[in-house]
């Protein structure tokens, strides 16, 4: 008897063993059938419920990267340019951002220039880089007209959010 009884706890464990292995194949050719229609509806343009994830990231995706051009923008009288991903060069229109900013240095006051950068790769790189583009700011505010005893260079900042904010200069006036 006991001998049958060991053959029925082995067989028990042998079909729960099957059992799981089946489970696992089942999912891994689910996951291949939903991964599958999803990249079709998304390739074909056909409306489907698994193609709203996929256009979500191919928005996302272009979000990014409009987020690694260089742009400029003025917020409460704060001029910000934003950087390309590893430069150092303006966006267009910089010089028009600056403007008011130019007049108030050249009506007395100073003007502050803050540079920042992430904490992601080489923080020796990432705070030289920094510094190079707020000195690429500061070369235009020379340009300008703006006396070099105007501007304030400050340190370059470590800072938490996205890429695009810590790729970032900052100018307002003191």
């Amino acid at each position: 008897m006991n001998s049958q009884d060991d053959d029925g706890q082995q067989n028990m464990a042998l079909g729960i063993v099957f059992s799981l292995v089946a489970l696992v194949v089942a999912s891994v050719i689910g996951l291949g059938i939903f991964k599958g229609h999803r990249a079709m509806a998304t390739s074909t343009g056909t409306p489907s419920a698994f193609s709203q994830p996929a256009a979500t990231a191919a928005t996302a995706g272009a979000a990014q990267a409009a987020s690694d051009a260089a742009s400029v923008t003025v917020q409460n009288g704060v001029v910000k340019f934003y950087f390309a991903s590893g430069k150092a060069d303006l966006a267009a229109g910089a010089s028009k951002a600056l403007a008011d900013l130019v007049k108030g240095a050249q009506g007395g006051r100073k003007l502050v220039i803050s540079g920042f950068h992430d904490a992601t790769g080489d923080a020796a790189q990432n705070a030289g880089l920094a510094k190079q583009r707020a000195i690429a700011v500061q070369d235009l505010l020379k340009a300008s007209g703006v006396n070099e005893s105007q501007i304030d260079l400050r340190k370059p900042e470590q800072t938490a959010g996205s890429n695009a904010e810590a790729r970032r200069v900052e100018v307002a006036l003191l």
